[in-house]
């Protein structure tokens, strides 16, 4: 209400700086540019009035509606945006469990290869100690000599 007392106590009223105003601030050159809707029209007998008032109420009513169907749209551009996004993601899990399904798969195979080793050298060692077992008792080598060396050895290897 103040406002409107202090806009009649003014004298002078620039109505074409006015209009210019609204005009900046509504997207359109002036009131008349959002046409009358299909879905209204004026009824017959109302006054000039009525009829500018009532056009004016739609035309509000009008450009709201617009810009809830433009928020409409971005939503659905963010919604697309979600979708591609979630797609990426998707993508990415499936990426990193065939990843690691390979690391998996891969150490498996390490694992395999160490315990293979170690039999292969236990079957060495076995072996060695069979064939010190032979020579010895078959007394071509001296036990008091090599023995000392042998065990040099073998610690050196484990």
């Amino acid at each position: 209400m103040a406002s409107v007392e202090q806009l009649r106590r003014k004298d002078s009223v620039n109505l074409v700086q006015l209009e210019a105003d609204i005009a900046t601030v509504r997207q359109g050159s002036s009131l008349a540019s959002i046409a009358l809707p299909d879905y209204v029209e004026h009824t017959e007998g109302v006054t000039r009035v009525g009829a500018l008032s009532a056009e004016a109420v739609i035309r509000d009513y009008e450009s709201a509606a617009k810009e809830i169907e433009a928020m409409g749209a971005e939503l659905i551009g963010a919604a697309q945006k979600c979708e591609e996004l979630t797609a990426h993601v998707h993508d990415a899990i499936a990426y990193m469990r065939e990843t690691a399904a390979g690391y998996r798969e891969e150490g498996r195979k390490i694992f395999k290869r160490i315990e293979e080793c170690a039999l292969f050298t236990e079957d060495v060692r076995k072996t060695c100690e069979q064939v010190k077992r032979r020579m010895e008792a078959s007394g071509s080598v001296s036990s008091t000599e090599e023995e000392p060396a042998e065990q040099e050895q073998v610690s050196e290897s484990a």
